[in-house]
């Protein structure tokens, strides 16, 4: 072969092996994985420092990229130290290497569509409403003590029957509570002896209650709205919500303000007719 003929088959094979780089980096490989990977095919078994030369790098970043290439399963060691190898491994190793990235991403797919929804109501975005959920005992209490940070008089939705029932040793210490950090509370509450004796004591827990028919209009979960924030202890389910959106918030007060107002008539008309049977008694 003449020089010229020499230097066009270099030249040939310097640019199919930066083509071959170029393609294996594609796959995810770093320069530095394509460098050791190639100069090992070229040299089929060799030390860390004739690979190392070779590829153009220092011997210790060698180790390292040969480490990631027998992780792998690229390369395989040959021989013990001080005169161990490295040998290449068949170039279709390539294939079952992609194949197993193929096989791993795929699984993190479906294990990523599991938690979807729960990533989903994680993210924040501008004027989208915040939804958390609780879940157990421990879930509506802690609904109950986000209450407390309350910056206004709470307005609720409550039956007190069901909600004593629920969490019996709890309440009693969380009227307390709220009373001492002088967060007012107005509840529309089902007429039953359990809230009528609870009703007895709205001066002591700063509460105002609104009673409607129980054989009417009793309800199971437990309804907060306050601030930019709508509570609800669901009782049966044993499961708290807490919705944190201004909109939202501000609709819910306006329906409820439409509601108290009506259960105050309710109470004036039954108090009124207490008071005619007793007179007419």
């Amino acid at each position: 072969m003449t020089q010229i003929g020499f230097g066009v088959y270099t030249f040939l094979m310097q640019s199919k092996h930066a083509q071959l780089k170029i393609i294996l980096q594609s796959f995810g490989f770093s320069e530095k994985e394509t460098d050791v990977y190639v100069a090992l095919l070229e040299l089929g078994k060799e030390t860390v420092s004739k690979i190392s030369l070779k590829a153009g790098i220092n011997r210790t970043t060698g180790y390292d990229i040969l480490g990631t290439l027998l992780g792998k399963k690229l390369v395989r060691v040959s021989g013990k130290e001080p005169k161990q190898e490295y040998v290449a491994e068949s170039p279709t190793a390539i294939i079952e290497y992609l194949k197993r990235q193929i096989s791993q991403t795929e699984s993190f797919i479906k294990e990523a569509e599991k938690i979807l929804p729960d990533l989903t109501l994680l993210h924040t975005i501008d004027n989208r409403p915040k939804v958390r959920f609780y879940e157990g005992t421990d879930g509506l209490e802690h609904v109950y003590e986000d209450t407390l940070t309350s910056s206004e008089p709470i307005r609720a939705y409550a039956t007190v029957d069901d909600m004593h029932k629920a969490l019996p040793n709890y309440f009693p210490a969380y009227y307390k509570r709220r009373a001492e950090k002088n967060i007012l509370i107005r509840a529309i509450v089902p007429e039953t002896p359990t809230g009528r004796e609870r009703k007895t004591l709205d001066p002591e827990e700063k509460r105002e209650i609104a009673f409607v028919p129980a054989d009417k209009y009793y309800f199971s979960p437990e309804i907060n709205i306050y601030d930019n924030k709508v509570m609800i202890a669901s009782w049966r389910e044993k499961l708290g919500i807490i919705i944190e959106s201004e909109e939202i918030a501000d609709a819910m007060k306006k329906i409820y303000e439409l509601a108290w107002g009506k259960a105050k008539e309710l109470n004036k008309k039954n108090d009124i007719a207490a008071r005619t049977f007793h007179g007419a008694v």
